[in-house]
């Protein structure tokens, strides 16, 4: 068989559906396997032993029709036998339907369902710890056959060497070990999935005064005036143990860097994914619109922890859809006061610090 798997979406996304690749290829070893995703998301994946091909796709291809068409012939000369749209937007449901494949599965929406051979209706409950991130996932597996797992975590797979770097740029900054490390993700992928500053800077307050521990900050160059921002808000004592210049220059080098951390706290999404897939514990904070149990994967309350405003102030938040969640983030987010997550915050640092 020759599969390919469509995944034009975040980091988060793409290292989630990686778990197909695994499944897929444990269940038929001689099966190629491809993965069309955004280019900027090809590290998360990278030394992957189960995926054969990754496919880039360029994001701006989505808006021209022409060039859309072009990279579709592209896909129907690889003649493959499966395609599983995991994305499952119309510009990938076109893609599928002219790839030429007598199997062709995604999920069912009205508007896309004539791009596919078969479809599958989302679960709206979990049935494992794995989450419906990646039940639903493993879902479109039942579209070959039936005896596919239900779950599978996603790993992502570092070389001797990345590892060797990370753990000296540590040691060359004079990074005690002596002391719990820990990398923070300060923003989200977007404003209304960003804890406010203030609020996390207390979170960062309350962990060195429990902890002493040492932390580094998960920013981009373009974000770093925020990250000053954040720096600026915490204690003098909290800001002698941010090591404000150590940071991933790259997407492999940040998680070359949280694979060497005891732990990573802050919001939710790819970053928190990452560190998921590296083995790293998790404390997450949610965003208000995001439904917790889509994203709360592999948590056991112990090593992988969330929090969201839904757990301590259910009344707020029931019942409000999630555009007006989402239009009034701030809002929302500003009714998440740090008091209400030190209890679980402390009991997750006692355990994993």
């Amino acid at each position: 068989m020759k599969i390919l798997i469509i995944q034009q979406k975040m980091i988060g996304d793409v290292l989630t559906s990686s778990i197909l690749f695994e499944a897929l290829k444990k269940k038929h070893p001689e099966a190629e396997l491809h993965y069309l995703i955004y280019k900027h998301t090809q590290p998360v994946v990278e030394n992957n032993p189960f995926i054969d091909k990754i496919i880039p796709f360029d994001p701006a291809n989505k808006e021209n029709f022409y060039k859309l068409w072009k990279f579709s012939r592209r896909i129907q000369s690889e003649h493959y036998d499966i395609v599983i749209d995991v994305y499952s937007k119309i510009n990938s449901a076109f893609l599928t339907a002219l790839s030429g494949a007598k199997k062709r599965i995604s999920y069912h929406k009205w508007y896309t369902r004539k791009a596919y051979t078969q479809t599958f209706r989302l679960k709206k409950h979990p049935n494992t710890p794995a989450g419906l991130a990646v039940e639903n996932r493993m879902l479109l597996l039942e579209g070959i056959s039936n005896n596919f797992p239900s779950e599978i975590q996603p790993k992502i797979y570092l070389t001797a060497t990345e590892k060797i770097q990370g753990k000296e740029k540590l040691r060359k900054a004079g990074i005690s070990q002596e002391k719990p490390l820990f990398m923070v993700g300060i923003l989200g992928s977007s404003a209304n999935k960003t804890y406010p500053l203030h609020y996390m800077a207390q979170v960062l307050d309350f962990i060195v005064d429990k902890t002493q521990a040492n932390f580094l900050l998960n920013y981009t160059p373009q974000q770093k005036q925020q990250a000053k921002e954040l720096f600026s808000k915490c204690n003098a004592k909290t800001r002698k143990n941010i090591h404000f210049e150590i940071y991933g220059k790259s997407l492999r080098e940040f998680m070359a860097l949280t694979s060497c951390c005891d732990a990573f706290i802050g919001n939710e999404g790819g970053a928190a994914n990452m560190a998921k897939a590296l083995g790293v514990p998790t404390f997450s904070i949610f965003s208000p619109q995001i439904k917790k149990e889509n994203w709360s994967l592999y948590e056991d309350g112990k090593k992988h922890v969330s929090v969201h405003l839904r757990d301590f102030e259910p009344a707020l938040v029931e019942g409000t859809s999630k555009k007006k969640l989402s239009e009034n983030a701030i809002h929302f987010y500003e009714l998440l006061i740090p008091n209400l997550i030190f209890a679980p915050l402390e009991h997750f640092l006692n355990t994993n610090s």
